[in-house]
């Protein structure tokens, strides 16, 4: 049976894929990130490996923002947030916000627009390139990790609204 490695820091991806994959008769493996992984594949390697796309990044190097070139990018500001695309920088009330490249993806798309409602596929149009494919429900577990790490700046994040039965947006400042 023919081995495929999955290698990506969202469990949710990781799960989509396995399903699909092992649907169609594949042997899976997952990875929560690439330290893991490495030890892992070495000792065995697999057939074929995917990795998030991050995991194509080199040290030091300036994240990678799909549809984008360096300098191309202008900085977002909404009240208290800043969003830096060409740096991948966030910041609320001027303190840092890590974001992984899909949650700053989707932050990003509803900032931009604020009291303009997106709906899932909206984002994940907005975060996921069309070759990928990933459930609907996603787009809840990424907003639910940006409000948490919102939230751990400053406990009264409350930018992100949900529409129930249409989608997000990011409130007008």
């Amino acid at each position: 049976m023919t081995t495929i490695a999955l290698v990506d820091d969202d469990e949710n991806i990781r799960a989509s894929l396995e399903i699909l994959f092992q649907s169609e008769g594949y042997d899976t493996r997952s990875y929560p990130d690439g330290a893991t992984a490495l030890a892992a594949l070495s000792a065995s390697p697999p057939d074929l490996a995917i990795f998030d796309r991050a995991r194509r990044a080199v040290p030091g190097d300036p994240p990678i923002v799909p549809g984008s070139e360096e300098g191309d990018r202008k900085v977002v500001t909404r009240g208290n947030l800043t969003l830096d695309p060409n740096r991948h920088l966030c910041a609320w009330h001027g303190k840092p916000v890590r974001l992984t490249v899909t949650e700053f993806l989707l932050l990003q798309a509803l900032a931009q627009r604020p009291g303009y409602v997106k709906t899932r596929n909206q984002l994940m149009d907005a975060a996921y390139d069309d070759s990928v494919y990933v459930d609907d429900r996603t787009i809840d577990s990424h907003v639910k990790r940006i409000r948490k790490k919102f939230r751990e700046v400053s406990d009264d994040f409350d930018m992100i609204e949900t529409l129930y039965g249409a989608g997000y947006r990011y409130k007008e400042v």
